[in-house]
């Protein structure tokens, strides 16, 4: 069939690369996500990836230590991370600077939270505080800069927890428990007693 003007598209033809609105709107939306996404991820990398090379290198015993092993080397880069990356304070006034200046990543990153709220109690509590500080960093971006590490990290927290979601649900429960729950901590091996370990080493 030919459009008014002589012009058309006949059968056999590609499709029109050009994208519907809808698909439009869901890049822009997945470009504001990534944006603010990324700077959480390098802020919370930088600062697990240490402890956890130190747990690995604990869990070796003298052959995690020796330069026999790669461990060693994993142990001392670990640091550098937050150098070729960036520190800390530069990463967590990164994440204030895309809440204030793109105000979609906020939106986008709300929206993916908001996806789990009901989930879990502790996560539900997790959510408020999390979209409060947020709200707290849009209002007041000066002020902001002095607990932009304690929001980066809260914004990591929330946002490891509803990824995990879409996984195995033990992994999310234990996760949610351990670290976001009543007696929450950042140390391994603190699992709650409800952690459902059978289902957590199988996946593993």
């Amino acid at each position: 069939m030919v459009a008014p003007g002589g012009i058309g598209r006949r059968r056999g033809d590609a499709p029109s690369s050009v994208p519907s609105p809808a698909a439009s709107e869901r890049a822009r939306s997945e470009r504001a996500f990534a944006r603010i996404a990324t700077a959480l991820g390098k802020y919370w990398v930088c600062k697990r990836g240490p402890g956890h090379a130190a747990e690995a290198l604990e869990c070796l015993g003298g052959n995690g230590y020796t330069e026999d092993f790669p461990l060693a080397m994993r142990y001392r880069e670990q640091p550098v991370m937050a150098i070729w990356e960036g520190s800390g304070n530069v990463v967590a006034l990164d994440v204030l600077r895309a809440l204030q200046r793109e105000p979609d990543s906020a939106e986008a990153l709300a929206e993916e939270l908001e996806l789990h709220r009901g989930a879990h109690p502790a996560l539900d509590a997790h959510l408020e505080q999390a979209l409060a500080l947020m709200a707290d960093a849009a209002r007041e971006p000066a002020e902001a800069q002095a607990w932009a590490r304690r929001l980066a990290e809260t914004l990591a927290l929330a946002l490891q927890a509803t990824l995990l979601l879409d996984g195995e649900p033990a992994v999310a429960e234990a996760f949610i428990a351990a670290r976001l729950g009543p007696g929450r901590g950042l140390g391994y091996g603190c699992l709650p007693d409800a952690a459902r370990m059978g289902a957590i080493l199988a996946r593993a």
